[in-house]
């Protein structure tokens, strides 16, 4: 039995499905960690998500920043533009139930043997295991129910507060949560988090440092998260595991097993954004 933690497969359908042959996942005994970001930007958004949820059995995923725009999108009857790749997925005849089975998913996971944690783009600095589960759980419980999700969506874009308080409530409190596990990458020298630069780490604005070097998460456990290309899936830092590396972009897909860390990866077919 394995388990391979992939990184945003972004709609990227026949690059996931040739990972897998590549790591020859097994269904009757390996499992699939998914570090969100599913779908957007590539080609295949709708068929990824069909993939999943008919395996979902097999399968952990925590929510990313684009699989969170999308539910935004459809619970709040936003419109698209004509030619975005989402629009396959809402004019879907099972995007009823695709939409309610993703809103349920976790924004972290942790499995106590395996040693290891996984959310989309990192843990806030201050935050130790077991403040970012609660944190976790406090927005899955938001999501968990569509009156609450709806409201949720209405308020969740905007890039304040960026500085974790205990003493945040409400929106703001969700919005923090939300950006941390789904938007950080640099953070300033107080925590607090930047959402300008994408850069890779040594190209950044003077006085911003990555998220992992100023956490001790690491310390408690393993992490292995996505959302940062530009990492090409190297955190310079003990037991931090990035996984993104570009897919979309016309990089490659990486999955990482998480029993012995070895990686595997499958070129991108073209770049598709």
């Amino acid at each position: 039995m394995a388990t391979y933690a992939i990184g945003d497969i972004q709609g990227c359908y026949d690059e996931f499905r040739l990972l897998l042959n590549k790591i020859q996942f097994n269904p009757a005994q390996d499992k699939l960690w998914l570090a969100g970001d599913l779908i957007s930007r590539g080609p295949k958004s709708l068929e990824v998500l069909n993939y999943i949820y008919d395996h979902q059995d097999l399968c952990d995923i925590v929510l990313g920043n684009h699989d969170l725009h999308l539910l935004a999108v459809y619970y709040t009857q936003s419109k698209l533009p004509k030619k975005d790749d989402l629009n396959r997925i809402l004019e879907a005849d099972n995007a009823k139930k695709l939409m309610k089975w993703l809103r349920k998913q976790p924004l972290a996971v942790y499995d106590k043997h395996l040693d290891f944690l996984m959310t989309h783009a990192g843990v806030a600095p201050g935050w130790d295991l077991n403040q970012t589960l609660a944190c976790a759980y406090e927005l899955e419980e938001v999501l968990s129910k569509k009156t609450t999700a709806t409201d949720f969506f209405q308020h969740m874009y905007g890039n304040k507060p960026n500085h974790w308080q205990k003493g945040l409530k409400g929106i703001e409190r969700l919005r923090f949560i939300t950006n941390a596990f789904t938007r950080m990458r640099f953070c300033h020298q107080d925590g607090s988090l930047d959402f300008k630069s994408k850069s890779t780490p040594g190209k950044q604005a003077k006085g911003l440092r990555p998220w992992y070097e100023l956490s001790d998460i690491g310390q408690e456990t393993r992490v292995v998260f996505g959302h940062w290309a530009a990492l090409e899936g190297k955190a310079k830092a003990k037991n931090i595991y990035a996984v993104d590396t570009g897919c979309v972009w016309g990089s490659r897909l990486t999955a990482l097993r998480l029993e012995d860390q070895k990686r595997f990866h499958v070129k991108a077919l073209r770049k598709w954004a």
